[in-house]
């Protein structure tokens, strides 16, 4: 498994870059035919080649995940695949996702019968999932119970909710003047601005877990010029449906203060909520397979929100036990690996 961890590894897949995302499809394709003797299919998009298999017969479960990484072509000579005396594997991707991929693979290679079993692992979940989106609802609807290969929260437990997530840039819009001569002839988006920040993170509302987060701000352009454009954007997390709404509203319903600002708001919540209750049916296997396994509710958001959006049981988390995803620190403990997969081959042989 270690070495099927570094091949996967090796072949970097930045989002959005179609040619390494190619060679990172082709590359996961042969690893999956080799391990479980059944040939995979490359499905095309825009933003480079879903991987998905199909051990044949009534579809009753997806394995879920994706091949693409946070980290730009290069990442790897910088910070080559290794695995030190404590057994941490290090490498981009490692974490995030590519050794829950291989254990997906082993666990799948193990059953007695593949029959009902699908995997899908899907080029642009880093990027909003655009591509994939309508393929992995199809194929949840299909298969009735999605296990999602992310990674591990803390301690190897696994994730029985996400928050829904989403982007907002707010664009404030004012008049140019020199800062000097004429400061009163100019709108000043950057005041306009401050002000709108503290007025978005009061959107936030704690009870109910919503976080509302101005996370990057861009304006002016020269030290003596009045700012006549400002950029905010906006990390939103929710719990639920109704916290999604209101939060839209609230960003739509954003109005300047001051007199000849104008605002933009674009973005919207495009992960919905994945509740605890997606997970109701499958987390009791997962105890039943690996007594003891604990289960958690998390910020982050994944392509199992939108599976779980459909009503369709969803179990999220099953993936590497390590951390510091998207991050140049992350690492898996390799002495896991086994019981990761014992444990997502558990899962299905119950289903």
């Amino acid at each position: 498994m270690i070495d099927d961890v570094r091949r996967l590894v090796e072949v970097e897949s930045p989002s959005l870059d179609v040619a390494a995302i190619a060679a990172s499809a082709a590359n996961l394709a042969a690893l999956i035919e080799e391990r479980t003797g059944r040939a995979a299919t490359l499905v095309d998009g825009a933003a480079g080649p879903h991987v998905r298999w199909s051990g044949g017969g009534e579809p009753s479960v997806l394995i879920l995940g994706h091949h693409d990484t946070v980290f730009p072509l290069g990442a790897l000579a910088a910070r080559p695949f290794a695995v030190d005396d404590a057994g941490r594997m290090t490498g981009p991707g490692v974490f995030d996702m590519k050794t829950g991929i291989v254990q997906a693979i082993h666990a799948v290679a193990e059953l007695e019968d593949p029959s009902g079993v699908e995997m899908l692992f899907t080029s642009d979940e880093e990027v909003g999932s655009v591509t994939s989106r309508a393929l992995l609802e199809e194929r949840a609807r299909a298969c009735g119970n999605v296990l999602v290969l992310e990674p591990s929260g803390e301690g190897g437990a696994v994730k029985t909710g996400r928050k829904g997530a989403g982007t907002f840039e707010v664009v404030i819009h004012g008049r140019a003047a020199h800062a000097g001569l004429e400061p009163e002839n100019g709108v000043n988006s950057l005041i306009e601005a401050a002000r709108q920040v503290l007025r978005i993170a009061g959107f936030s509302n704690p009870a109910d877990g919503t976080t509302v987060t101005p996370t990057v701000a861009h304006a002016g352009t020269a030290d003596n010029v009045v700012p006549a454009e400002a950029r905010i954007r906006v990390d939103v997390r929710v719990t639920s449906a109704v916290e999604k709404d209101r939060v839209e509203e609230a960003m739509r319903s954003l109005v300047a203060d001051e007199s000849g600002a104008t605002i933009e708001v674009t973005g919207t919540i495009g992960r919905p909520p994945m509740p605890e209750t997606a997970s109701a049916t499958l987390f009791p296997l997962a105890e039943a397979a690996a007594p003891g396994i604990a289960g958690v509710a998390v910020g982050g958001a994944s392509d199992g929100n939108f599976t779980a959006a459909l009503g369709v049981p969803t179990l999220d988390g099953l993936g590497a036990v390590g951390g510091g995803a998207h991050a140049d620190h992350e690492w898996v403990d390799s002495s896991t690996l086994e019981a990761r997969v014992d444990l997502v081959r558990g899962i299905i042989e119950r289903l």
